[in-house]
């Protein structure tokens, strides 16, 4: 593709997110937050921007225009996130210390474990498994200086 194909793709491609009012994006916006984000749609692996465009009853094109204008990324990116957060959480979470990468990764929705490994790496610049040790390592530490850091039990009237 030549330069000039390549700028003149690209003009195309943006020129559909100005068909959609800034009104209608805010109200777009709103809608793609309470089902992906609050309904957690995200979790669910099957759950395509064809999905949520038909729930909200509007085409594909306007969800892509949105997610692009008022969350800077692509849908795969914005779901990708909010699993993420969520993978993060129960990665540090004590009561899920002994799932696998492979049961964290389908809990929040990642089909496979090599895309789970790839978007997390990309937000968080290193491994799931590197982000569970430190941050267990780091409440390790945490609870130890909490209890170097108490005072000692007050002596009771009767030992007095």
């Amino acid at each position: 593709m030549t330069k000039y194909n390549i700028t003149e793709k690209k003009e195309k491609e943006a020129a559909y997110r100005s068909l959609v009012s800034p009104k209608l994006m805010d109200e777009l916006k709103e809608k793609i937050l309470e089902v992906v984000l609050f309904q957690k749609k995200y979790k669910d692996k099957n759950y395509s921007a064809k999905n949520l465009a038909e729930d909200l009853g509007t085409n594909t094109r306007y969800i892509s225009a949105v997610v692009n204008v008022r969350f800077h990324m692509n849908y795969t990116s914005f779901v990708n996130k909010y699993r993420i957060e969520e993978a993060m959480a129960l990665l540090t979470d004590r009561r899920y210390q002994n799932l696998n990468m492979e049961e964290i990764s389908d809990m929040v929705g990642f089909s496979n474990r090599q895309s789970f490994y790839a978007s997390f790496f990309k937000i968080n610049g290193c491994t799931p498994r590197d982000y569970k040790l430190r941050h267990t390592q780091l409440a390790a530490t945490a609870e130890k200086a909490k209890k170097r850091g108490r005072k000692p039990a007050a002596k009771s009237k009767a030992t007095k």
